[in-house]
């Protein structure tokens, strides 16, 4: 009998860890969808729609090279070779 208590108390240990992990995957989760929902709110705030964000980025980041493409060119040319030296 005695056999069966120390498989049951291995047992009830082993479903009391379980459940401690499962709270704490519950409580991360729900701390996630805060910060998702937080997220979502940031980026609507600057005008962009979640659903358009990857094409929103690409965009900018067309506009990025374009920009510093056109900073590079109102550079002279020994300012930018004396950059890449330094």
């Amino acid at each position: 009998m005695s056999e069966y208590k120390a498989e049951i108390e291995v047992i009830k240990n082993k479903l009391d860890r379980a459940n401690k992990l499962r709270d704490k995957a519950i409580f991360k989760l729900e701390n996630l969808k805060e910060q998702r929902k937080e997220l979502l709110k940031e980026i609507e705030e600057f005008g962009v729609k979640p659903e358009n964000l990857d094409s929103e980025i690409k965009e900018l980041e067309k506009e990025l090279k374009l920009l510093i493409t056109k900073a590079k060119d109102l550079l002279p040319n020994d300012a930018i070779l004396d950059g890449k030296k330094g």
